[in-house]
């Protein structure tokens, strides 16, 4: 069973360590105590917390149709563009999110350095490695 220190469920969430620990002492997130008295998060309840918490957040967000079901709101923190394509940057909690799109599109849409945007990702081909050390 995995446990996590209270900077690394803030790290994992995108929130502060402070936000974390306001949530642990509302009973919003279960923690226990280690004999040192640091606090730890079961990686089971935190998995679940933040499944929650995306779910509420996806639910504020505006209603779209689509099977793409990977979404990171963020801000957009930089624009490249050219004569065709157009590179845009979001940053999602601890996320860099990278997209090209054309230029059209991103003159359409406004994207500009500090707008807010939702990057909705749907991929055929997902890696999923493990930190073992």
């Amino acid at each position: 069973m995995s446990e996590f220190r209270m900077g690394q469920a803030a790290e994992l969430l995108g929130v502060s360590v402070d936000t974390v620990r306001r949530w642990a002492d509302a009973g919003e997130l279960p923690t226990k105590r280690t004999g040192g008295g640091q606090r730890l998060i079961d990686g089971v309840a935190l998995a679940s917390f933040a499944v929650a918490r995306n779910n509420a957040l996806t639910e504020a967000e505006p209603n779209s149709a689509g099977s793409a079901r990977n979404r990171f709101t963020g801000i957009i923190t930089r624009v490249v563009r050219d004569t065709v394509m157009a590179q845009i940057e979001i940053q999602s909690g601890n996320h860099r999110v990278v997209s090209l799109i054309t230029r059209e599109a991103a003159d359409e849409l406004g994207l500009e350095p500090g707008v807010l945007a939702v990057a909705v990702i749907k991929a055929t081909n997902v890696t999923v490695e493990r930190d073992l050390g």
